[in-house]
């Protein structure tokens, strides 16, 4: 697996070259977001490990960049703290945020964890490529979105969180996915409190999707527990 590691601190960029390059993975960097649009162009990174404060483009302007044509990985490692922040990189298309001092073990941890996802993300996409219910097609392949009968199909925008947590659902179509769940596969399992931002993307997916988002037929939420996708559309 190649990882892209992107940042202006030249000892934190030769430490995790190092440190990643021993657990096996074909490492390349990038000092700034400039230079890093320009890597990822090239080498077609399996992961992205970058900073927010770079010099002449800034980690957003990175992820903006680079996820109008690759769906890779993006982990944020920032010092930066403000939770506005967080959640402005997580809604721009990254999918999980560490705030740096991190230890070592986590970062790989993450690491693993977001390639191990990707990994079982591509099977299931070659066994079930798309899911319909009532008038909504989900195209996992395409991780798109649309509303209406055949014919007359109109694309339903998501934002890239809002695209998660609905393709999470998607594949556990019937189950009970849990909360905790939920959020560690999304954001990572530092967010296993952060049930208003869940609970806010689902309230933003039904307002999408449903015929009456007062009264989900689809996104179901199991007091207590979690969502579930009912896809028949039973009523409670």
């Amino acid at each position: 697996m190649k990882i892209l590691v992107a940042d202006d601190d030249p000892q934190f960029l030769k430490a995790l070259k190092i440190t990643l390059h021993s657990q096996g993975y074909d490492i390349v960097t990038a000092r700034d977001g400039v230079e890093c649009i320009t890597v990822a162009v090239r080498e077609h990174p399996d992961l992205f490990v970058l900073d927010l404060g770079m010099p002449r483009m800034d980690g957003m302007g990175v992820i903006h960049g680079v996820r109008g044509w690759t769906e890779a990985p993006i982990l944020v490692v920032s010092g930066r703290t403000d939770a506005r922040e967080k959640v402005a990189a997580l809604d721009a298309g990254a999918d999980d945020y560490v705030t740096k001092p991190v230890s070592i073990d986590e970062l790989l941890a993450r690491i693993r964890a977001l390639l191990r996802r990707v990994t079982l993300e591509n099977a299931a996409e070659s066994e079930s490529p798309t899911v319909a219910f009532g008038d909504v097609t989900v195209d996992l392949n395409a991780r798109a979105v649309f509303r209406g009968r055949q014919g007359r199909q109109v694309r339903v925008k998501l934002t890239p969180t809002e695209w998660k947590v609905l393709e999470v659902l998607v594949r556990n179509a019937g189950k009970l996915v849990t909360r905790q769940d939920m959020l560690t596969t999304i954001w990572g399992a530092s967010h296993v409190k952060d049930t208003g931002y869940l609970r806010l993307y689902v309230s933003q997916l039904r307002r999408k999707i449903e015929p009456d988002p007062a009264h989900p037929r689809y996104l179901k939420t199991e007091t207590g527990m979690g969502y579930r996708l009912d896809v028949t559309g039973a009523a409670d």
